[in-house]
């Protein structure tokens, strides 16, 4: 199982993700603090993101920078013991699979992943707009890996990435974000894939919504859409509560508060160690960093 410590890290940036189609994404949110206590900050504050941008940013980390990505980097497999029960392509493990993604959406730009979804063999496992179903598509919420099946032990209400429908659905940012992963692979650390090295940036996967009830919140309350709201987040976090007055997307609100929120815990042996992390899931599934 992959070991490592978080105490060592002093610059934390959390992105709030975006599956959705176009060359710049109105969802993508880029937030970074430092140890201490200081509100965390917008990285270029009004500036739309393109995932390309984000990916040099992740690239060009400085040392000892913990990096959260708000998506699913893997699909259901233990339940199944396959991705794609049937298709004798699908992968044996996460990194296969973020390399058959890139593969079949090779000719979608902007690291989008429609082609994967319309793909006759994948397609048949995902539940897609204008009622299309695919036949192999578990009812209800769909499959689930085994940490949104922890994330239900603790009260919250994970949907399942093979669903695609929604204003919950959370499977294109996963899918477009295994295009991203697919180029980070072997640049920088992404646990628990790869182990936590003593030095350098790591790449975790987030859940923001671990970061609002950290904060206070509520599930249902998650989101935060007034500066005045995310203040009095930020202080039940112990960091200074920041500018602004009025309005803010929950985007920004997200990619603030779960960056002090990773400053808060990241030195928590617990989340870098849970104890249903085994090498099979740290392998092929993956898991959300704080889900225990």
């Amino acid at each position: 199982m992959t070991r490592g410590t978080g105490g060592r890290f002093t610059t934390f940036i959390a992105i709030d993700w975006s599956g959705a189609v176009g060359a710049r994404q109105k969802g993508i949110a880029v937030a970074e603090c430092r140890t201490g206590n200081t509100a965390p900050a917008l990285v270029r504050p009004g500036h739309m993101w393109s995932r390309a941008e984000v990916l040099d940013l992740i690239r060009a980390a400085g040392p000892d920078t913990l990096i959260g990505l708000d998506l699913g980097p893997s699909l259901p497999f233990v339940d199944r013991g396959a991705f794609f029960p049937g298709w004798d392509e699908s992968p044996a493990d996460a990194r296969g699979l973020w390399a058959l993604v890139d593969r079949i959406c090779a000719g979608d730009p902007h690291f989008a992943a429609s082609s994967f979804v319309d793909h006759a063999q994948a397609a048949r496992h995902f539940r897609r707009h204008g009622g299309r179903m695919g036949d192999l598509f578990e009812p209800g919420r769909g499959r689930l890996r085994e940490t949104e099946r922890a994330q239900q032990r603790m009260g919250l209400s994970p949907y399942s990435n093979l669903n695609l429908v929604g204003a919950a659905q959370v499977g294109k940012s996963s899918l477009t974000g295994m295009r991203l992963l697919h180029r980070l692979d072997g640049h920088v650390p992404i646990w628990p894939f790869d182990p936590v090295p003593e030095s350098g940036p790591v790449v975790i996967e987030l859940y923001t919504t671990l970061a609002a009830i950290a904060a206070g919140r509520t599930r249902s309350r998650s989101k935060m859409r007034t500066h005045a709201d995310l203040a009095a987040a930020l202080t039940a976090l112990g960091s200074q509560p920041g500018g602004g007055d009025g309005p803010i997307s929950d985007h920004a609100s997200d990619a603030i508060l779960t960056a002090a929120w990773m400053r808060l815990v990241a030195d928590r042996e617990d989340f870098w160690h849970p104890e249903a992390l085994t090498d099979e899931i740290a392998r092929t599934e993956g898991w959300t960093f704080g889900v225990v």
